[in-house]
C-alpha cells in the first residue's frame, strides 16, 4: 500500500481497536474526525524510490458527550500502539467539529423544552414534528459568553407534511441556542411571532413547476473503446499526467503527486491540493441570524458529507467511480458509495490554424480528465471538479446549487437579502473557499513572482504611446505574500523553480490565475473576520509545515480569533528559493435571483494553473488530428 492511500476499512477498525484496548474509549466516547495522519515527505521519498516502508499512522479527535472532554490522538497502526494523546481546551483551541448525530440530540433536546414549544404555539404550531429544525454552527462572540460550551443555534421551519420542501416556510422571530452537552436550551431569542410564509417550495411539484418539458432528444456519450485512463492501486495515469487519489473526511477529495510526463520523465507540478476551507458568511444582522456564519470543511467535514454519484444523473459518458471511507462517530467504517467520478471530456478546439502561405489546414481537439466528488451541507449542494487538461493546465471549478436559506421578508430585512417569493427572503452571503496548493514546480524548492501588466507613457522610448509590457515582483516574505487579485491588471503569481532553466534560460515555471471576486466583506472587526481572516485576501504563501494544514486553524468549530494562516504568517519567514505552499481563496458573493428559487441552477468559480515556460515548446504537438471528416487534414 501506497504512503499516501487513504485509510481502508479494516485500517479505521483496527484503529479503533487499538484505542479501545488502549482504555483510550468509554461509552460516551465518540469520534468526531479520523483520518490518515500522512507521513513526512522525505519517508514518501525514499518509500517511492526503494519501495521502504513507512508506518502508517491514523489521528483522531475524541469527544466524551456526557462531559464534553475532548482529546486529539494520534494512533500507529503498523506496531499498534498509541503515540500521543492531546488534552484539546475548547476555551483556548475551540470545539472539535459538529457530530451528525448531534442534529437528533438536538431534536431530542428542543422537544422536551417547555419554553421552545410555548413559542411555537404562540405561532399556531402545536406539534413540534411538525418543525423541521437546522442545528446549525455557533460561531463565537465575545459579547455571547460561552464559557467553553458545545452550542449550536437552532432555527427552525414549517413542516406540516414529511414531504415538504421546508425552506419555503421560515419560522421567524425565533432561534435557540442549545447546549449539546448539558442537553439544554440556555437561551432563547424572540422577537414576536410573525406570518410564516405559506407558498410552496415544492419544485418538483406540477402545480409549481408545470408539465415537464417534451423538446429534449436524448445525448448519448460513448467511448467504444473504453476510457484512455488507467487507474491502479489509486495512482491515476491519463496522456501525460499522473496523479494519487486521496480522500479525507474533512477536505474530501485530495490529489497527491500531480505530475506531467515530459522527455521520459514525470515532472512533478504540485505535490498535494484540496480544498481545505470554506466558509459561508451571511449579511443578515439582525439578532435572529447575525451569527450565520458556516465553515463547511471545518465545522461540518464536507468529506464525510458525500453524495453517492449516479450514471446518467451526476456523471455522463464512460464513468469510472472511487468509493471512499471514513469514520462513523463510533469510529467504526463508513462506505461512500460512488463518492468520487473520473470521466474524460471533449472541450473543443485544443489549436487550430489554416495558413495562407503553404495552404495547411489543421485542427486538434482538447480533452480534459475530470475527477470529481459532490457533497450536500443542509440545504446547499456543492460540487469540486478538478480537470486536467492535454496541455498542462490544471483547473478546479467549484459548483453551488440546492436551496437557499431563507426568512420572512420585510422592511427590517429588505436591505439586506432579496425577496425571492410572495413574503420570503433570501439573506445575501457568500461562498468563499480556500485551496491549500502544495507546490513543486519541477522540485521542491519554488519561489513565487507577481506578474502584471504595466502601462508605458508617452516618451522618447515610446513616442507614439502604444508600448505595454510585463511586471515580475517577487514576493520575497510571508507578510509582502498576502496579495489581492487585480483583474485591471491582469495580475497572476507565477511559480517558478529558481534552480531549473528551460531551452529558452528562463526559470520553468506554473502560474496561478485568478478569477479575482470580492472577498470576504465582513467588517475587519467583526467575529467572522477574526475566525475567517484566510478569506480576506485572494493568496497567502507559506513555507511548507506539516502541521499548517487549514487556513482558519485545525480547530475552527466556536474557535478564537487569529488561528491558522494569521498565525502561521506572523514570522514573516522568507519565501525565496523553498518549499512552498499557496492558499488562494476564490467565491462567489450571492445576492439571491427569483430565478435561484425554489431550487438554484449551478452557479460557477475556481481558478486555473497554468504552464508558463515549464515546456520548451508547445507539449501538444503529437495529439493527433480528429479523424473522420478531419482525416484528410493530417
Amino acid at each position: 500500500m501506497h504512503p499516501l492511500a487513504p485509510l481502508t476499512g479494516a485500517e479505521f477498525g483496527l484503529a479503533r481497536e487499538i484505542l479501545d484496548t488502549a482504555g483510550v474509549l468509554t461509552e460516551h466516547t465518540r469520534f468526531s474526525y479520523a483520518g490518515l495522519a500522512e507521513p513526512a515527505k522525505d519517508l514518501v521519498a525514499r518509500h517511492d524510490l526503494d519501495g521502504t516502508p513507512v508506518p502508517r499512522d491514523v489521528r483522531a479527535l475524541l469527544l466524551d458527550v456526557s462531559t464534553g472532554a475532548a482529546e486529539d490522538v494520534v494512533v500507529r497502526l503498523t506496531d499498534a500502539t498509541v503515540l500521543s494523546r492531546t488534552p484539546i481546551d475548547p476555551a483556548t483551541a475551540g470545539q472539535v467539529p459538529v457530530l451528525a448525530e448531534e442534529h437528533e440530540t438536538v431534536r431530542e433536546i428542543m422537544a422536551a423544552d417547555e419554553g421552545w414549544l410555548a413559542a411555537l404555539r404562540l405561532r399556531g404550531i402545536d406539534d413540534p414534528a411538525h418543525v423541521y429544525l437546522a442545528a446549525l454552527s455557533a460561531g463565537r462572540f465575545e459579547s455571547i459568553p460561552d464559557r467553553g460550551r458545545r452550542l449550536v443555534r437552532v432555527l427552525a421551519h414549517w413542516r406540516p407534511d414529511p414531504s415538504t420542501m421546508v425552506w419555503a416556510h421560515p419560522v421567524d422571530g425565533l432561534v435557540a441556542y442549545v447546549d449539546l452537552i448539558e442537553r439544554s436550551v440556555c437561551e432563547i431569542v424572540d422577537t414576536g411571532a410573525v406570518p410564516i410564509p405559506a407558498e410552496s417550495g415544492d419544485y418538483d411539484d406540477p402545480t409549481v413547476r408545470g408539465p415537464h418539458r417534451t423538446s429534449q432528444r436524448p445525448i448519448e456519450i460513448t467511448q467504444p473503446d473504453g476510457p484512455s485512463f488507467t487507474l491502479e492501486d489509486g495512482e491515476l495515469g491519463w496522456e501525460n499526467w499522473r496523479v494519487r487519489l486521496g480522500y479525507d473526511m474533512r477536505e474530501g477529495l485530495v490529489l497527491h503527486q500531480l505530475g506531467f510526463l515530459d522527455g521520459g520523465r514525470v515532472r512533478p507540478v504540485v505535490y498535494r491540493a484540496s480544498v481545505a476551507e470554506m466558509v459561508v458568511p451571511y449579511a443578515d444582522p439582525g439578532p435572529i441570524r447575525f451569527w450565520q456564519n458556516y465553515f463547511d470543511t471545518g465545522e461540518y467535514q464536507l468529506g464525510r458529507l458525500a453524495n453517492a454519484l449516479e450514471l446518467g444523473c451526476d456523471c455522463l459518458g464512460d464513468i469510472t467511480y472511487v468509493d471512499a471511507v471514513v469514520a462513523g462517530g463510533d469510529g467504526r467504517p463508513v462506505t461512500l458509495p460512488n463518492a468520487i467520478c473520473i470521466h474524460e471530456e471533449d472541450d473543443g478546439v485544443l489549436w487550430k490554424h489554416t495558413d495562407p502561405a503553404n495552404k495547411s489546414r489543421q485542427t486538434r481537439r482538447q480533452r480534459r480528465l475530470v475527477i470529481s466528488f459532490f457533497v450536500t451541507v443542509g440545504n446547499y449542494d456543492y460540487g469540486f471538479y478538478w480537470y486536467l487538461y492535454l496541455d498542462g493546465t490544471i483547473e478546479l471549478k467549484t459548483k453551488a446549487t440546492g436551496v437557499v436559506f431563507t426568512a420572512r421578508y420585510d422592511e427590517r430585512i429588505a436591505p439586506y437579502a432579496s425577496q425571492v417569493a410572495p413574503d420570503l427572503a433570501a439573506p445575501y452571503h457568500q461562498h468563499l473557499f480556500n485551496v491549500r496548493l502544495d507546490m513543486a514546480v519541477d522540485g521542491d524548492l519554488n519561489a513565487v513572482d507577481e506578474v502584471e501588466v504595466e502601462r508605458v507613457p508617452i516618451s522618447a522610448e515610446n513616442p507614439y504611446g502604444n508600448a505595454f509590457r510585463r511586471r515580475a515582483t517577487r514576493l520575497r516574505s510571508e507578510l509582502a505574500a498576502q496579495r489581492m487579485a487585480d483583474p485591471a491588471r491582469g495580475r497572476t503569481w507565477l511559480v517558478v523553480n529558481p534552480e531549473r532553466r528551460n531551452r529558452l534560460g528562463d526559470a520553468p515555471g506554473y502560474a496561478l490565475i485568478p478569477e479575482g471576486q470580492p472577498v470576504l466583506l465582513a467588517d475587519e472587526a467583526s467575529s467572522i473576520h477574526g475566525r475567517a481572516t484566510f478569506a480576506a485576501k485572494h493568496l497567502w504563501v507559506t513555507p511548507y509545515h506539516p502541521e499548517e494544514r487549514f487556513p482558519a486553524g485545525d480547530l475552527v468549530n466556536q474557535c478564537p480569533p487569529g488561528q491558522g494562516l494569521p498565525a502561521y504568517t506572523r514570522a514573516d519567514r522568507d519565501l525565496d528559493g523553498t518549499d512552498l505552499v499557496l492558499w488562494h481563496t476564490f467565491g462567489l458573493t450571492h445576492f439571491p435571483r427569483p430565478e435561484d428559487w425554489p431550487v438554484m441552477p449551478v452557479d460557477h468559480c475556481g481558478f486555473v494553473l497554468r504552464p508558463v515556460g515549464f515546456f520548451d515548446r508547445n507539449p501538444t504537438l503529437d495529439v493527433p488530428s480528429p479523424g473522420g471528416h478531419c482525416a484528410a487534414a493530417n
